[in-house]
């Protein structure tokens, strides 16, 4: 009888230490296997045929406000400052901006809110669609660009 209690309790550390080995090499079969894998880089998928998707934005500079001595460089700076700002508008269009606010309350009275905003990015193989002037004392500049080639070359540069 004694012998039998003896056992008994050596059975169920004996199954232990069976079911411990078992993980141990699940386990170390289981990383020798993802360590002998080839290093693959999966590509997102791009049609190169796709249907442009194009998306456009326009920029706005007062005329009167530029620097310059004459009414023609004016206009010229005008036209800059507008092209500059069309781009803006489109990079916040492909990457996306970053907002900052801020709100005081005091009293539970608002007392101050305030917001920043910012844009960055790279903005590649966009085209001038129009440049015009608007009434006497605005230009304007619209430009566009092809979503899915600004797509094909963030994936061709990753190479």
């Amino acid at each position: 009888m004694k012998n039998a209690l003896n056992r008994l309790k050596v059975l169920p550390l004996l199954a232990c230490l069976v079911l411990l080995a078992g993980c141990e090499t699940v386990a170390h079969t289981f990383t020798a296997t993802v360590d002998a894998l080839p290093d693959v880089k999966m590509r997102p998928r791009v049609e190169e045929n796709a249907e442009p998707n194009w998306v456009s934005a326009t920029g706005y500079a007062p005329i009167s406000q530029q620097p310059g001595e004459t009414q023609q460089q004016k206009m010229l700076n005008a036209m800059r400052a507008s092209k500059l700002r069309a781009y803006q508008e489109l990079a916040g269009i492909i990457h996306g901006q970053y907002l900052f606010g801020t709100t005081q309350v005091e009293d539970m009275v608002l007392q101050n809110d305030r917001f920043r905003t910012s844009v960055a990015g790279i903005v590649r193989g966009a085209r001038v669609v129009k440049s015009y002037p608007v009434q006497d004392d605005v230009y304007a500049t619209v430009l566009e660009v092809d979503l899915n080639r600004v797509q094909r070359a963030w994936v061709l540069s990753d190479n």
